[in-house]
């Protein structure tokens, strides 16, 4: 009796803790999509205030191609994880829609883990090129000269909560709740 009541025991602390990763990934994929809109709002009011001034003044802020470059790369690897969630990344499903659920299922997990192995393969050297920057003290080409690697902290940082949201699937898929 006390074994079985040690396993049911276990295995609602197994779930409960399943549920706040899934909750805190999707928390957090979800703050990365907000920041995502952010700065994809702030690359547009950065390209009308450029043309403002340029047809107004015939002026320059010079640093509008540089940043809205920067704007845009953030807001694409913020944004992997959620589009991940939203099951809004391309999917080629011409063979696996003639498949039953479970062999699906099956596929899901194996692609899952191929996936993980290469995100995390590009986490690892978003990560050095990240640090070779900052300790080079690399800077940018253009008139503003900013620190490359201030630019750089988002590619890490967007993979891995794109491995974590893939990390969520391939485990829902071990429970066969995707």
């Amino acid at each position: 009796m006390r074994i079985l009541i040690l396993k049911v025991s276990l295995k609602n602390i197994e779930n409960s803790t399943m549920k706040t990763f899934y909750f805190l990934v999707n928390k957090l994929s979800l703050w990365g999509a907000y920041l995502s809109s952010l700065l994809l709002i702030s690359l547009v009011c950065l390209i009308l205030v450029e043309i403002f001034i340029r047809h107004f003044f015939d002026m320059s802020t010079m640093i509008a191609d540089e940043y809205s470059g920067y704007l845009y790369l953030s807001s694409i690897f913020l944004g992997l994880a959620y589009t991940f969630n939203e099951k809004a990344h391309i999917r080629i499903n011409i063979i696996t829609s003639k498949l039953s659920l479970k062999t699906n299922n099956f596929i899901d997990i194996i692609a899952g883990i191929i996936t993980i192995c290469v995100l995390s393969f590009a986490f690892y050297r978003t990560i050095l090129f990240t640090y070779d920057s900052y300790e080079f003290e690399m800077l940018s080409e253009a008139v503003s000269e900013t620190p490359l690697y201030l630019t750089q902290l988002v590619m890490p940082l967007g993979l891995g909560l794109f491995i974590l949201s893939v990390l969520a699937f391939v485990l829902k898929g071990f429970k066969n709740d995707i």
